[in-house]
């Protein structure tokens, strides 16, 4: 099957391609970009739309395993599912050091059953160290576990997991021999070391060097998680001049965000442990709850203490941080896109079904960012980043995974209020070939394969 997408704009930082291109796809694969028109079994007009590789987010919060041994695939709610619908055909699950279930059994499940998208996992650090009977987030983990986390954390690399993330901020009682050890299983691999830091706001830096400083002394490639949730409180600009200090000096450190001023996390999580008000500037009303009776609610300190009680898995958001530094953060050479998704029954926040097509409608169409530069960040970047072979790129012979959209309607709907709602703008989304989304519907759920490094 040969099918040929013709006249539109390609876009492929991967090869340094942006110019007017037709595509050509067979059994699945890229076969040649160029300017003339092959013969083809199937032809796609793509005239007035951009031609680019499917979005790869590396920041993803991966859906449950049911008691069933399957993936959670409700169409609508499930993480996986909205990925699709806004151009993205990889991701990387199993961040700030949390999976839902064994990394290398969930890429095991989704080469069983499929999946919306195509799934790479990271083995979690936190999720690691539980099992090895470190169950106190709070407190340090005996030698003797530190040694079966860093197994377990091994093992799960050699089963194809595309690194480690870690939680600290979840973890706090992580020490820096744990952190040393685990994280030298890496060395070698080329694989990365993801972190979402132990701390934020004014302490942010020194949680910087505690991760950095680690990756940079085993030689391990680090990448910052989020870091608009991290440094995004008047912190930005010299959070990023100390990531440019450590590149300039050769580390191989680089960072994600998403295009949102607000975070999401449980009501249980240790973000608001004693502190978190003092921490961010705010009081409790800058904290909206996304489940239950107070759904939609923003906190006073009664409700606030009442379900982190009763309900500490209640997702929230919290608006505390400022747009002008995700600005900064989103258009820095080392930043690339990433959404952070995570949803509970479709609870949650809307960067799972906004992110992407958020980046082109509010930095590129209003000239903050250049449309090129903003495809580099949502595919070659993080392909690369994460040694995602035949992803991010329409080089010959790479997975033919692509997007096709509107770059002058491309936008997204879903807000805080209704957070799945899908883009506009998309008009389609192949994995492998073949049709997964069109005009924000999903019309193929199942094509989705696990990615191995």
């Amino acid at each position: 099957m040969r099918t040929l997408i013709y006249g539109g704009q390609v876009i492929d930082p991967a090869s340094g391609t942006d110019g007017r291109l037709n595509v050509l796809i067979e059994n699945g694969k890229i076969a040649a970009v160029c300017a003339g028109e092959p013969e083809a079994d199937e032809r796609i007009c793509a005239a007035g739309r951009v031609v680019c590789p499917g979005f790869v987010d590396i920041h993803v919060h991966e859906d449950p395993v049911g008691p069933d041994g399957r993936i959670y695939s409700d169409p609508d709610r499930a993480v996986f599912a909205n990925m699709l619908r806004m151009g993205v055909t990889t991701v990387a699950g199993g961040n700030c050091g949390a999976n839902v279930y064994d990394p290398g059994d969930y890429l095991d499940i989704v080469d069983r059953d499929g999946a919306f998208v195509n799934v790479a996992m990271l083995a979690g650090h936190g999720y690691f160290r539980a099992l090895s009977g470190a169950g106190d987030e709070y407190a340090p983990a005996s030698p003797g576990q530190i040694s079966a986390l860093a197994d377990s954390l091994r093992d799960a690399l050699d089963r194809g997991c595309a690194g480690i993330s870690y939680g600290i901020r979840y973890a706090p009682g992580t020490t820096a021999e744990e952190l040393a050890r685990t994280m030298s299983v890496l060395r070698g691999t080329g694989k990365p070391a993801a972190c979402h830091l132990r701390d934020d706001a004014a302490a942010v830096f020194g949680a910087l060097a505690e991760f950095a400083d680690t990756a940079e002394a085993l030689g391990v490639p680090a990448e910052v998680s989020h870091i608009g949730s991290m440094a995004g409180f008047g912190q930005m600009e010299r959070f990023l001049a100390a990531v440019d200090a450590r590149r300039a000096r050769g580390a191989d450190i680089m960072c994600d965000c998403y295009p949102y001023s607000a975070f999401s996390t449980g009501l249980g999580s240790a973000t608001y442990d004693d502190g978190w008000l003092e921490r961010y500037g705010c009081g409790y009303d800058a904290l909206e709850l996304c489940e239950g009776e107070y759904k939609g609610q923003r906190c006073t300190q009664e409700i606030f203490r009442k379900v982190r009680r009763e309900f500490p898995s209640c997702r929230t958001v919290c608006y505390v941080m400022q747009p002008a530094e995700v600005e900064l953060a989103l258009t820095h050479p080392a930043v690339m896109l990433a959404s952070d998704a995570t949803m509970h029954l479709g609870q949650g926040h809307p960067r799972a079904a906004g992110t992407f097509p958020r980046l082109i409608a509010e930095y590129v169409r209003p000239g903050r960012l250049r449309l090129y530069d903003a495809v580099e960040k949502m595919t070659a970047m993080p392909a690369r980043r994460y040694g995602l072979k035949g992803k991010g790129t329409l080089a010959v012979g790479a997975d033919a995974d692509i997007v096709v959209f509107d770059p002058e309607k491309i936008r997204d709907t879903a807000t805080f209020a209704d957070p799945i709602r899908p883009p506009e703008g998309i008009d389609l989304v192949l994995l492998g070939g073949t049709p997964a989304a069109r005009d924000g519907c999903i019309v193929s759920s199942g094509l989705g394969r696990a990615v191995r490094t």
